[in-house]
């Protein structure tokens, strides 16, 4: 008997055993399988959100600071938010700003004039008596060839000699040529060409260096637009490929700590190794632009032996010759797709002058925005303006005023369509033709780029996978080295937005 009663104890308590055991693997299975359930409760825009957290959450993160904000543009909804309040340099994503302003106050149709005067008409013998007058009101797309076809006109009307000068009228634009709060050593690159309102070839001209033939040979080099008015001092030989101290000295670079319109060749190239082109600034826009047109003068065999000058036109003279630019909405388009830092500056001026009166200024522009800005709805005392370009680091914005700006600008029919037309495409074109390439991004997303040292930004529209239109803005810096991770991280988030769809 109590051996039976030992076997079903055994029984029993191998039985209890099992339960516990089994119940021990229920509740841990259910644990383990937890997050998923999680995963499959929440809704896409909460995965979303937690989607773009993991993207932020990468180490290259770890010591920058991001303002990030996206928005449906159907209704207002937020769908993520992380320091939308807190202060970036915005870099190139000021062109936003200055492009939108100009767009909605002066018209995607408004062109730019560049004219040719005289003092009077006479022309006795096919010789224009006194001076020539050359005047700009700021187009910052007028090419060497638009001055030849301005010399056709005037050799149309008989001319074969100028007795005179050549006096060239700015005065549209004041004469702060840098912007402020620009780096006294962000010289001799055609990224910080100096502000004029008459300007020829982006105020700068392309220095092409080739090897010569032989080891010992000067180096050749070549200058486009042909000009006088930057002088060449070519140092550079042409060197054996064991030569590191001369192949490492190679330098092309216009005198910068001494401002002058001297560019200096020195170092070698191998005669092995193909041409290089650099384009470098010019000082004096205006004095340029003069000089340009005056050689293309005498290249078409009309005589002219004046001098280039600064000057106003004469209230009384009488106009020769013109070109006229191409619509506003192109000139966006150059400015925003290649982040033309003369474009924005001289399209902020632009702004100023035809708003608030010559002379145009970046004081008078920057006013425009800040105005166009709170018609947005955008706190004035949020922010801090300082240049068109977004060269300048004075410039401090944050992402819910890029937002508010994309808003507008996509309310606003009569420049949408320019406006969002001017950004780069992911993956296609301009400042984003190498980035997002694949994927629902590509060939939809569009945004401005941005880049200084330390900060990158990205910011524009993209469309649903399916079919809401967003608008978004994201503000890093605080990195050392490279933005080349920053971007990465951008882009993710970019392919997330554009992958997103309110229904699983």
């Amino acid at each position: 008997m109590r051996m039976r009663l030992r076997n079903y104890s055994g029984v029993n308590f191998l039985l209890r055993f099992l339960l516990i055991g089994a119940t021990f693997w229920f509740f841990g299975a259910c644990s383990s399988t937890k997050p998923n359930l999680q995963a499959i409760s929440q809704s896409p825009l909460e995965t979303l959100k937690t989607e773009i957290d993991k993207v932020l959450a990468d180490s290259v993160m770890r010591q920058t600071q991001a303002g990030i904000k996206i928005v449906s543009l159907k209704n207002g909804e937020v769908l993520y938010e992380r320091d939308a309040q807190k202060l970036f340099h915005p870099a190139s994503n000021m062109k936003l700003l200055t492009t939108a302003t100009a767009l909605s106050r002066l018209g995607s149709n408004f062109r730019y004039q560049t004219t040719l005067h005289a003092d009077s008409a006479a022309i006795q013998d096919s010789v224009l008596q006194g001076d020539l007058y050359l005047k700009g009101t700021g187009n910052p797309d007028l090419l060497n060839d638009d001055l030849r076809s301005m010399v056709r006109q005037l050799q149309g009307l008989g001319v074969k000699s100028v007795s005179g000068n050549l006096i060239c009228d700015d005065s549209y634009m004041d004469d702060l040529f840098w912007g402020r709060g620009w780096m006294w050593d962000d010289a001799s690159a055609w990224y910080w060409a100096p502000i004029y309102a008459l300007s020829v070839e982006d105020n700068c001209v392309t220095i092409t260096v080739k090897p010569g033939e032989n080891i010992g040979d000067p180096l050749k080099v070549e200058i486009e637009p042909k000009t006088a008015y930057m002088r060449i001092e070519n140092n550079g030989r042409t060197v054996a490929a064991d030569d590191s101290l001369a192949l490492d000295d190679f330098s092309v670079q216009r005198e910068w700590k001494d401002p002058a319109n001297v560019v200096v060749i020195k170092g070698g190239r191998t005669t092995d190794m193909g041409p290089r082109s650099y384009v470098i600034d010019v000082l004096d826009g205006a004095l340029y632009t003069g000089t340009v047109f005056s050689e293309r003068l005498i290249e078409a065999g009309i005589e002219f032996s004046g001098e280039v000058k600064r000057g106003i036109l004469p209230e009384n003279s009488e106009q020769l010759a013109a070109h006229t630019s191409a619509s506003l909405a192109d000139v966006i388009d150059n400015t925003n797709k290649i982040s033309d830092n003369l474009s924005a500056e001289i399209l902020l001026k632009t702004v100023g002058a035809e708003m608030r009166g010559t002379p145009g200024s970046a004081a008078k522009g920057i006013s425009e925005i800040y105005r166009f800005l709170d018609e947005a709805g955008v706190d004035s005392n949020s922010y801090y303006l300082a240049d068109g370009s977004g060269v300048s680091r004075y410039n401090v914005v944050h992402a819910d005023l890029l937002i508010a700006l994309l808003e507008q600008m996509h309310r606003d029919f009569r420049v949408q369509a320019e406006f969002k037309a001017s950004l780069p495409i992911a993956g296609v074109d301009g400042t984003l033709s190498s980035r997002m390439k694949g994927g629902s991004a590509m060939d939809n997303l569009r945004a401005k780029t941005g880049s200084l040292r330390g900060v990158s930004s990205l910011a524009g529209y993209t469309i649903t996978a399916d079919g809401e239109q967003l608008a978004f803005a994201i503000l890093m810096a605080n990195f050392v080295g490279s933005a080349r991770h920053i971007r990465k991280v951008q882009d993710r988030i970019g392919h997330l937005i554009s992958d997103f769809r309110r229904t699983p």
